[in-house]
């Protein structure tokens, strides 16, 4: 309804109000002088949303947050609650929830829905596996690792530290959220920024970042094969990487790898000869910082 709303809204109008309303001075519109005249003046007064065509109000209150529709609805309370607006926030912050896929009861309701998202999303950045609990009960995502890999996948709103405790219990999950990822043409170190950005790499060398470097290797190889790298050789070049940002980015080593060394060191551990390819990933690194940052608590 949306896109169709917005091929037949007078769009003239719509920016003839906005600008009266900031205190500009646009040309004349007839369309706007029929509705309003006379005392009515928009310069000084925001215009009564029932006033106006019912589609162009939802327009307006589109762009609204939850909070600040939830305002609205104590003077526009009809407009303010249209299953349209509280549909469009869900999708905004959770793009994909397996509720969404289901038949809805004649009840359903997407500011309810909106709610319980919202209170499943405050847990979860509490407690990982309390939140995905009160999903789960709630029939908001289903208990499969491709479903709730979909949920993250195309949320914003939970917080990394806690997604990565939850995909280091939950390696069926880490599968299926890598396979999501599409690294197709990109520069291995910023397909690699990427990844680290939906994954929060963790703060030590352990099992769990060996892990995540053979997934992401492998899918790596799989959105590249014209490159014909093996898995085996991203994963010694994303180690390298690592290393290299930590190095040039750690205020505690004070003799930083040069360019020729870091040449040296990755060719002797791949016996594999592409200068070229390892310097212009020193330069990346060099140029655009750490491979994974802001990975503390």
């Amino acid at each position: 309804m949306g896109q169709a709303v917005r091929r037949f809204m007078p769009v003239d109008f719509e920016v003839d109000i906005i600008l009266r309303f900031l205190e500009f001075e646009p040309e004349p519109n007839p369309i706007y002088d029929k509705r309003w005249n006379g005392s009515d003046n928009l310069t000084n007064k925001f215009p009564d949303l029932n006033d106006l065509p019912p589609e162009l109000g939802l327009e307006v209150l589109s762009h609204l947050n939850a909070t600040d529709l939830c305002l609205a609805a104590c003077v526009w309370q009809e407009l303010a609650a249209d299953e349209i607006l509280w549909q469009g926030l869900c999708r905004n912050q959770w793009g994909y929830v397996s509720i969404y896929e289901e038949k809805k009861k004649k009840s359903f309701s997407y500011r309810k829905l909106y709610l319980d998202l919202d209170e499943g999303t405050l847990t979860f950045n509490s407690d990982a596996y309390k939140g995905m609990e009160y999903f789960i009960n709630r029939g908001l995502v289903a208990d499969r690792p491709e479903e709730i890999a979909s949920f993250f996948h195309h949320t914003n709103c939970l917080h990394p530290r806690e997604m990565r405790k939850y995909l280091d219990s939950r390696r069926d999950v880490l599968e299926k959220l890598v396979e999501l990822q599409d690294y197709g043409n990109l520069f291995l170190p910023r397909a690699l920024r990427r990844f680290f950005q939906t994954i929060q790499a963790p703060n030590d060398r352990g099992n769990y970042l060996q892990t995540l470097l053979e997934k992401f290797s492998r899918q790596f190889c799989q959105c590249n094969p014209h490159l014909n790298l093996t898995p085996d050789v991203v994963y010694i070049l994303c180690f390298s990487l690592i290393l290299l940002s930590v190095d040039l980015t750690s205020p505690h080593v004070k003799n930083k790898m040069s360019k020729r060394e870091f040449i040296r060191n990755v060719r002797n551990a791949l016996q594999r000869f592409d200068d070229e390819l390892y310097g212009h990933l020193y330069d990346d690194i060099y140029l655009d910082g750490h491979i994974a940052p802001n990975t503390e608590d």
